[in-house]
Formats: C-alpha cells, structure tokens, sequence
C-alpha cells in the first residue's frame, strides 16, 4: 500500500488517515500513562494552555517536556511515569514535537498516536478499519528522525501484511541521535532506562485514537483484539 511518511512542516493537507509518530517520547509516555490509569490526555499546544487546562477542570493534571516545573505533575519520561497512579485522571499533555504533530491533523477523520509499545495495536486497528493508505507523520527533527521514521515504517509494513520482523527496526531507533542523546543524559527530564522502555514493542495491547471533543483535542485507548498478531515479530 502506498503510505505517506512526512515530517510536520510538510503536512499541507489534511491527510484522510493521520498515524503520528513520536517514540523519544511523547507517544511512548502516553501509552504509560493509560497503562498507569489516565482515562483520557488532552493535547495542549503550549505549555501555557496546558496549566490553564488544569487550572479550569478539578483533578486534571499536566504533563510537560524537560525538567520538572511549576504547576507540572510529571514530567515526558516513560521510566519516572511507570510507578505513578493515575487512576481515572485526566492528563494534559504539551511536548516539543508529539503533540505538535497530533495537533497539526486532527481535523482528518482518523488520528492515531504511535510509538513501538503499541506498533502491533496500531497496525491492527488499521486494518480493522480498511483505512487505506496512512500517513504516516514523523515528528521528530522535521521527518529526519530515525526512530519515528523506523517505527512508522514498520508500523505501515504490519498494516499491509505479516511476517514482518522487528528488529531491524528497533535496532535503527535505538542507534538514533535522540536514543544517543537520552542515553548520555543530554535530554532534561529522564530516567535511564527510558531508551529501553522506548523500544519495546507492543508492551501495550491497545492503540491510541485522537479525536475532536469540542474545543479540545482528546487522545483515549482503544483495546485491540490479539488475533491476528502478524504485525509481531
């Protein structure tokens, strides 16, 4: 199948199916926090509206790139988020590119956020619904970063069909600048073992589908039968 892959300044249409990509981190994290509880993460476009959210809505918390900040419950970092409860919150987050990307298609019909622990999910859930081709938006470094590039070509590759292995993808993210950046703590706001938790695959069994809800733009979990696992190595 034809498939997409842009990088956010080259998005000049609002694409029929959206598949944003953001390992490093921000898409790995929001698979945490549903993990962790969170009922739903409202994609904030500044760090500003991300307070404000919380601000205005009793019990919702924020979520931001970098160091720990006022007003922040936590921090873009899957291993500091994998022990929080979060049961039944609300999260609203603000990244440097994940959440750029979201918001930059969510007029198209269908979005879905992606990183590796739900690549398999994601690739099912396409299916499910006969997308056609995706397009696939890679966030990272303006579409150059490897390992949103890897995981949305594996990602398209599981879409059109199976057997697909893997590794030769995880081992392209984890040989990417911003896996080497986060492994020599160049990258505020981490834990060492957030490269690790990064890479694996499928450690979630759902996908993430943003929607328009209201004036909001709102990312949920959507449980994905395990049949039909070939998009797994």
């Amino acid at each position: 199948m034809d498939h997409h892959f842009v990088g956010i300044p080259e998005l000049t249409d609002v694409p029929r199916v959206a598949v944003v990509i953001d390992v490093m981190r921000a898409f790995t994290v929001a698979a945490w926090a549903f993990s962790r509880g969170v009922e739903q993460i409202v994609l904030a476009s500044t760090e500003r509206e991300a307070l404000e959210l919380k601000e205005s809505r009793p019990g919702w918390l924020a979520l931001k790139d970098g160091p720990p900040a006022a007003g922040f419950d936590a921090v873009n970092s899957p291993g500091l988020l994998r022990s929080a409860d979060f049961a039944g919150r609300t999260l609203v987050q603000k990244t440097t590119a994940g959440t750029v990307g979201a918001l930059a298609v969510a007029d198209a019909p269908l979005v879905l956020c992606a990183s590796f622990v739900v690549a398999g999910p994601t690739a099912r859930f396409l299916r499910s619904q006969e997308a056609g081709p995706v397009t696939f938006v890679v966030t990272g470094e303006d579409g150059r970063a490897d390992e949103d590039l890897a995981c949305a070509e594996y990602i398209g590759r599981c879409v059109d069909g199976g057997g697909v292995d893997a590794a030769p993808y995880v081992h392209r993210a984890g040989n990417s600048r911003a896996a080497a950046e986060l492994a020599g703590g160049l990258r505020s706001g981490f834990h060492p073992d957030d490269v690790g938790l990064c890479l694996e695959v499928d450690r979630f069994p759902f996908a993430m589908v943003a929607r328009q809800e209201g004036p909001l733009t709102v990312l949920r979990s959507v449980a994905v039968p395990d049949s039909d696992r070939s998009g797994r190595s």
